[in-house]
């Protein structure tokens, strides 16, 4: 019974999640906050959701390997799994794509993590970086996204975001917005409770239930989109998807769940799966900086990489 809870909890998790994303959208249009503000910002705090909900419990809860697990674990699984399985399926062709700058800023947010774990703990004061970090991150992707609007060139994914709907009556906003508040709580709870029971009962440490069962099942909304967005032929949306999962998780949801409660750094990371993690993150360069194709031999490395990587973890 316990992998039900498990499945059960994630579930109502993605579930809880993209009712809140569609709540709060909507309820932002309606108040009269920019559409370019919601997309950049409310959209991406709520598909980030499900893991910032695991990672507060499982803090609260001082499972810190499953917080850490999940972010780290789910980073490395959205450069191996979420551009693998796509790549596939069919060639992504990324000579269109320009994601020089938030593919640096991925990589300088990936060294802060890691500089920042060699202090043993996710802190009060690791999470003001981090958080300050995300602020400036914000800042300067609307500065693009206005400079880019200013120069005719409107973004139409920014023009609509994510769940709009302008004919939404108040009472499914306000109906989306309880589903979402109430669901995420409560799947964050099963999931991370049936986690913690699986660890014990196979006698791994949390930090490889994290790593593995958490990451894998919080990356599935990533792996769907990309999967969609590459057989739409849309290789920017694919890659975009990825760095900015990636950004959210290490400088927003850490940074949120540090304050909350303090997050150990257990040995493993700081000597193994952070690396792996800034190793996957690297793997991206030759698709972002030299634009080379995203084809079916790199779609079976990925996955074979990832594949590997999991064994590792496992044993």
């Amino acid at each position: 019974m316990v992998f039900v809870y498990a499945v059960l909890g994630l579930l109502i998790l993605l579930l809880a999640g993209d009712a809140l994303v569609k709540g709060a959208v909507n309820l932002s249009l309606r108040v009269g906050i920019p559409a370019l503000i919601v997309s950049l910002t409310i959209v991406a705090f709520g598909t980030s959701a499900p893991e910032l909900l695991i990672s507060i419990k499982a803090a609260l809860d001082g499972a810190s390997g499953i917080a850490l697990g999940n972010v780290v674990g789910s980073n490395t699984a959205n450069v191996l799994l979420v551009l693998g399985v796509p790549a596939l399926i069919t060639v992504m062709h990324t000579s269109a794509c320009d994601s020089k700058k938030s593919y640096y800023l991925m990589l300088g947010a990936s060294v802060l993590f890691i500089g920042l774990a060699f202090r043993g703990v996710y802190d009060v004061t690791a999470g003001l970086v981090l958080l300050a970090a995300l602020a400036l991150f914000l800042m300067d992707s609307v500065r693009d996204a206005l400079l880019h609007r200013n120069q005719g060139c409107p973004d139409e994914e920014l023009e609509e975001p994510e769940g709009a709907d302008p004919d939404m009556p108040w009472w499914k906003i306000g109906l989306f917005l309880v589903l979402g508040l109430i669901g995420l709580p409560l799947g964050a709870d099963l999931l991370v409770e049936s986690a913690r029971e699986i660890a014990l009962m196979f006698g791994v440490p949390d930090e490889v239930i994290g790593l593995t069962l958490v990451a894998l099942g919080t990356s599935l909304p990533e792996l769907a989109t990309t999967v969609m967005a590459a057989i739409r032929r849309q290789a920017d949306v694919a890659i975009g998807n990825v760095i900015g999962s990636n950004m959210f998780n290490l400088l927003a949801i850490i940074g949120v769940a540090s304050m909350i409660a303090p997050i150990e750094v257990a040995e493993e990371f700081v000597e193994f799966d952070l690396w792996v993690m800034l190793g996957a993150s690297l793997i991206l360069a030759p698709f972002v900086l030299w634009k080379k194709d995203l084809g079916r031999t790199w779609g079976v490395i990925l996955s074979a990489l990832y594949i590997v990587y999991i064994l590792i973890v496992l044993s």
